[in-house]
């Protein structure tokens, strides 16, 4: 086994973070929790320790090292993992980074041409495999995927003397989902009404998220008139009489 050299040492560092900036570079275009950097700090990572059993000159440390590698990843993964409603999101971002943390040791244990294999195959998965899995759902939706990020907006009426304290109940419920207003307009429809517009953007199901959102405003007194749409679909019959008057 012969010594790692200074170039041999830089080499497969820079390979490994490169190929956890690349893998990084489509979650961070998507919006994830963990995207260029955190990907690419996990590469680097997991580049280290296993140069570090290199470096030593144990042949068989490398194999124990990639291993206690698998399960730190694990705890990391598990931090980006939440509970959305009935379900969970991250997952996919967990195993990116799983993925990123094996890039970096093939690229330690001097496979270069595997650690990029492996790049390219993980962000095929991301991008090809998308698509794929959308054309195999039986009921397409935008809030059908978990993956998928789509735009709703939630309509009111409500009085205008109490306006200000029907837009701060708006924007509680809208944060108490995990919802943040990518647009937020009122406009006076009356001398005595006042219509509140809130635009925002889902990631996951859309139908949940915006029921929790009409289930709160549902109660207050001063909200008149609750409705939301999907953008894009004119016309959507949403969940909790969605179009209906609650006054």
């Amino acid at each position: 086994m012969h010594a790692l050299t200074t170039t041999d040492f830089v080499l497969r560092l820079a390979t490994g973070v490169a190929c956890g900036a690349l893998i990084g570079v489509e979650r961070q275009w998507r919006a994830r929790m963990a995207g260029l950097r955190t990907n690419a700090l996990v590469a680097a990572g997991a580049t280290l320790f296993v140069l570090y059993s290199e470096a030593v000159g144990d042949a068989g440390s490398a194999t124990r090292v990639a291993s206690y590698v698998v399960s730190g990843i694990g705890f990391l993964g598990g931090g980006v993992i939440l509970r959305d409603g009935a379900g969970v999101r991250g997952l996919n971002t967990a195993a990116t980074l799983w993925c990123s943390a094996a890039v970096g040791v093939l690229a330690a244990s001097g496979k270069l041409a595997f650690a990029a294999l492996g790049t390219l195959a993980v962000l095929a998965v991301h991008l090809v495999l998308r698509p794929a899995g959308r054309l195999l759902d039986k009921a397409p939706s935008a809030g059908s995927d978990p993956d998928a990020l789509a735009r709703a907006t939630v309509h009111l009426r409500c009085a205008r003397k109490a306006e200000t304290h029907v837009r701060a109940l708006l924007l509680q419920a809208l944060a108490g989902s995990g919802l943040t207003p990518t647009g937020l307009r009122a406009h006076r429809e009356s001398e005595d009404t006042t219509g509140v517009r809130a635009t925002v953007t889902v990631e996951g199901s859309v139908a949940a998220a915006m029921e929790q959102v009409v289930t709160r405003l549902s109660l207050e007194p001063g909200v008149q008139d609750l409705h939301w749409h999907l953008e894009g679909d004119e016309g959507h019959a949403a969940p909790l009489a969605a179009d209906q008057a609650l006054a």
